[in-house]
Formats: structure tokens, C-alpha cells, sequence
């Protein structure tokens, strides 16, 4: 729990804000009392722990580091090398010695003057730590996908509403211009009435050298593996490659449906639903530890009969198909359509309008502070990753499945139903 000091310095920065000093704060404070020219007093700065520093995880750190109103004043990793070069990151941007490292998250947790999360883990351990960090009064940024498990998804959201926490998911598509341009095109009807939506995902990667050892000194193992089964160390398991692994991610699925399939839900207006029914077919590596679906294609129906297409057979990104021909096809750097004239179209003041971030990892720093939902919130991206959690589902089976997205049960199928949650290896649970 949060120590009288924490909760009296998250009183004070949410009450500057609801009265209306909102980021005018800064600016009131004598710039003498600020120690460093341009940044706000120690008080008025939001204290930031960084868990999981491989990665995404230490690039977050950056995103966060170069704002001046945030302070990271601890970083936690399992290996030591990412933790000591998160720390002198931290140091060197403030020019002390004052980063605290820990290699367990409950020992940050534990300190109770932590304000805001910013966690880079691998999959498996992002439910746990984000119940835990919701219960401990703190905000949170955390990647994509949202959960290991479609039922870890669920408790995630459930707890950062019970604790009233501001969550950012970083689907950060969403504060990119071409991205919020297309679905509010799709949204007000631009490209026509939506029949087809085609989510272009890549494969999983082939099996790495399978060389088993003893961890490296500087790697805590079992804390790495942490809820999932005991299994030896091999250097394939581990940083990068873990994501092809379904002990502690999804392959490529699961890796990037929350971009694509996230954008594809924000066009479409279904953040807080899900399809009906999922059917599909893989192809699953035949040897190695890499078991995530080397390449997959499944199809997921919505209410009103729309079918969402997802795999690699389709075009990279998102498209949207209209019952007239017309289609809009958004990806990094790209925005086209069918016809072209569609781009041009304006949105007029009494169209929809979708939330507007230009900042994935600022946006995130301003909730914190207004206390108003993050462009991701945590029912959102719960919604988006359960795309891919109910394809791999189906795929797995190798039948349809039927999804009731209210009660989030799948109807008659135990086998399949089994599959919506995963065991936690003692001592950890949710």
C-alpha cells in the first residue's frame, strides 16, 4: 500500500488539477524553487517506476525520461545488465545517482511514492503486474498485446476500474495522423457501408538453436519465468524470442494484433464488443521450442454480419471494404483508397469526431494528471487482444467457435472454454 507521503503527493497533483490549475501548475512555481530551468519542483513531478527494460521497455523509458514534469526515480529488470543500463540512463538524464534499481517488481512496488508504471515486460507477466500496480494505487502505461489470456484481460480491466487508475496501452497507432484518419473516414460513413475488414498480420519467427545451459549470473531465471511452467534456460527463450513462444507470448498474432486489430475495432467503433463467431486454420512449427502459429488466417464475425479477415494472406496493416467496391487501406506511413477522392472528403463539425493524441507516452503523462481515459484504456485494449487470444482459440481446436462478447463465454465447447485462461505456477496468481 502507498505510504501517507505517496498518497498525500498523488492528493495533491490530482487536486492541482481539479481545481483547475491543470498544467498552468508549472508555471506558478518560482523558478528558483525548480532546481533544474524548465522543469517543476520536485512536488508538482510524476514519480515514475520502469519494470521490464529490454526493448520496449527501455524505449518507453526514453519517451518518458525527455518530459520534464516526470521523475523516474526507480527502474527494475530480471537481468541485470538491462537494469544497470536503465539506471545509468536515468542517472545521466538527471545527473545524479538517485535511480533506485530493483530485480523484483514488489520491491518497487512496496516503496508506496510510485505514481506511475511504465511496464515492458514479456506477455506472461503483464496481468500480474498490472493487478498488483492498479492495487497499489498507480497509473499505467504498459505494451501490447494487453494479456497473456483472454481471462487475464479481463481481470486487468476489472482492476484498474475498481482502483480508478488512468491505463495506457501502447497501441500507440492510435496518436498517429494517418491512423486517426482513416478510422474517422470509416466512422462517418466516407468509404461506404463496411461489409469486409481485412487485418494484414506477419508470421512467427522459425525455431531458434536449441543449446540448453545454465542462466548467465547476471539473469534472475526463475523470477524471468515467473508464473509459467518450469522449463531449462536456453538462450533462445529469452529477450526478443520469447514472443514465439506460447509459454510466454503469441507469435506474430498475438504481437501485433494489437496495432492492426486495435486500429480495425477503433474504425469499426467496437472497442467495447467483440465478434460472435471465430473459425480459421494454422500451420504450427514441427520441431524446436518456438510453438506459435508459424502462419494463421481465421475469420471473425460481428454483429450485423461484418466479417473481420486476420492473417498473413491478406495485405500488411488494415482495410476496410465497403458493399459498393469502395476500400481504405491504412498502414505505417500509408493511407490509400478506392477511389482516391475518398482521402479528400472533409469531416464536418457534426460529424464523429475520435479522441485525438499526437503524444502516445504525453498523452498518458496528461490523464495522469486530469484523471480523463488514456486514447488505450484497458477495456479497449482488452477488446483488441481478445481478436487474437479467440483465432489462436479457434485455430487450436480447429473448429468455430462461438463468442458471446457480454458474458465472455464461448457456448458450448468445454475444450475450447478451457483454453480462455492459463495456469500460474505457484506461488503467483492473480
Amino acid at each position: 500500500m502507498p505510504t501517507a507521503e505517496g498518497v498525500d503527493r498523488r492528493a495533491f497533483l490530482k487536486g492541482a488539477v481539479s481545481a483547475g490549475a491543470g498544467m498552468a501548475l508549472f508555471h506558478s512555481v518560482p523558478a528558483g524553487a525548480q532546481g533544474k530551468v524548465g522543469r517543476p519542483a520536485p512536488s508538482n513531478r510524476i514519480q515514475m517506476g520502469a519494470i521490464g527494460l529490454g526493448g520496449m521497455g527501455r524505449g518507453n523509458l526514453g519517451g518518458f525520461l525527455g518530459m520534464p514534469d516526470v521523475q523516474v526515480v526507480a527502474v527494475c529488470d530480471v537481468d541485470r545488465n538491462h537494469l544497470g543500463s536503465a539506471k545509468a540512463a536515468v542517472d545521466g538524464r538527471y545527473g545524479n545517482q538517485d535511480c533506485a534499481a530493483y530485480v523484483d517488481f514488489r520491491e518497487l512496488l512496496a516503496r508506496g511514492d510510485i505514481d506511475a508504471l511504465s511496464v515492458g515486460t514479456p506477455d506472461h507477466w503483464h496481468a500480474l503486474i498490472a493487478v498488483a500496480g492498479a492495487r497499489a494505487g498507480c497509473d499505467i502505461y504498459s505494451e501490447k498485446p494487453l494479456s497473456h489470456c483472454l481471462a487475464e484481460g479481463r481481470a486487468m480491466a476489472d482492476a484498474v476500474k475498481e482502483h480508478g487508475r488512468i491505463w495506457q496501452t501502447g497501441s500507440w497507432q492510435r496518436s498517429v495522423g494517418n491512423f486517426h484518419r482513416a478510422c474517422e473516414l470509416v466512422r462517418n460513413g466516407r468509404v461506404g457501408k463496411i461489409v469486409r475488414v481485412e487485418v494484414g498480420l506477419p508470421a512467427s519467427g522459425e525455431s531458434g538453436p536449441v543449446r540448453f545451459s545454465n542462466p548467465p549470473p547476471e539473469l534472475d531465471w526463475e523470477l524471468w519465468l515467473g508464473p509459467s511452467r518450469w522449463t531449462p534456460y536456453c538462450e533462445s527463450r529469452v529477450h526478443f524470442n520469447w514472443r514465439w513462444q506460447l509459454d510466454y507470448g503469441g507469435g506474430g498474432l498475438m504481437d501485433w494484433v494489437g496495432h492492426h486489430g486495435d486500429i480495425a475495432h477503433w474504425g469499426m467503433g467496437w472497442d467495447e464488443t467483440g465478434p460472435l463467431t471465430v473459425e480459421g486454420k494454422a500451420t504450427w512449427p514441427r520441431d524446436g521450442i518456438y510453438d506459435a502459429e508459424l502462419s494463421y488466417a481465421f475469420d471473425c464475425e460481428y454483429a450485423g454480419g461484418v466479417v473481420m479477415h486476420v492473417g498473413g494472406d491478406v495485405r500488411g496493416g488494415t482495410r476496410w471494404i465497403a458493399n459498393n467496391g469502395n476500400w481504405l487501406w491504412v498502414d505505417r506511413g500509408v493511407l490509400e483508397a478506392q477511389p482516391a477522392s475518398i482521402l479528400e472528403e472533409r469531416i464536418g463539425p457534426d460529424d464523429t469526431h475520435l479522441y485525438r493524441s499526437d503524444n502516445h507516452h504525453r498523452n498518458f503523462i496528461d490523464c495522469v494528471r486530469s484523471r480523463q481515459p488514456a486514447v488505450t484504456p484497458c477495456e479497449t485494449a482488452h477488446r483488441s487482444a481478445s481478436i487474437g487470444h479467440l483465432g489462436h482459440i479457434a485455430m487450436t481446436v480447429g473448429r468455430k467457435i462461438r463468442w458471446n462478447p457480454v458474458t465472455e463465454e464461448i457456448a458450448g465447447d468445454p475444450s475450447a472454454s478451457r483454453m480462455l485462461s492459463l495456469p500460474m505456477r505457484a506461488p503467483w496468481h492473480l
